[in-house]
């Protein structure tokens, strides 16, 4: 019998695309059963890490991919071989938009939503490195007695690691705003 999904797409406030409703028609239930959510992660790893690969063939970029699973998301590294020129693709808007054509790539195979976090030359580890830095303005602003101190708009990853690393500054911070306006607000509490 063939599998068919169904599934209705929508986007979150965040703008990221997110399935609404799905359904599987024609699935035996004991197949079902027998995956785990590790298994999904490392699936949806691998078929992220092969589209990836297809990509960096395209663009004749050499790059190791690792694959990583943790916090219930599949993460992804591009890291440079040899002499590749990898730092094309390590802006953060081309990795962001990066990230969500492997996104959907996976969701199309899979049928389920992926919250697969890709990292291109190590332009996560620096943007969480720019957060930081926004973070100080924002605290140097509330020592300069401003009531709170709002950020700019970012994605809904970006602002959970803002909320980190506001909270173990012991601040206080929530996130306000709609779709693409989205933005994190730091107070004292």
């Amino acid at each position: 019998m063939s599998d068919v999904t169904t599934e209705t797409v929508s986007t979150d406030e965040a703008g990221e695309v997110v399935v609404v409703d799905e359904a599987i028609v024609g699935t035996d239930v004991a197949e079902s059963s027998e995956s785990t959510p590790e298994a999904n992660l490392d699936d949806e790893g691998d078929i992220a890490a092969d589209y990836i690969e297809e990509l960096l063939d395209i663009c004749d970029l050499d790059g190791d991919i690792d694959i990583d699973t943790r916090g219930g998301r599949a993460y992804i590294s591009v890291n440079a071989s040899g002499d590749s020129n990898i730092r094309v693709l390590s802006k953060p808007d081309t990795v962001n938009a990066l990230q969500e054509l492997t996104r959907l790539a996976v969701q199309t195979k899979t049928g389920a939503f992926s919250r697969l976090i890709l990292d291109v030359g190590g332009s996560r580890e620096a943007r969480q490195a720019e957060l930081g830095r926004l973070v100080d303005s924002a605290v140097a602003r509330l020592d300069a007695g401003e009531e709170s101190a709002a950020l700019p708009a970012m994605s809904s990853y970006e602002r959970k690691l803002v909320h980190d690393i506001v909270a173990e500054r012991g601040l206080v911070s929530a996130s306000e705003g709609d779709g693409r306006d989205r933005h994190t607000v730091i107070s004292r509490g």
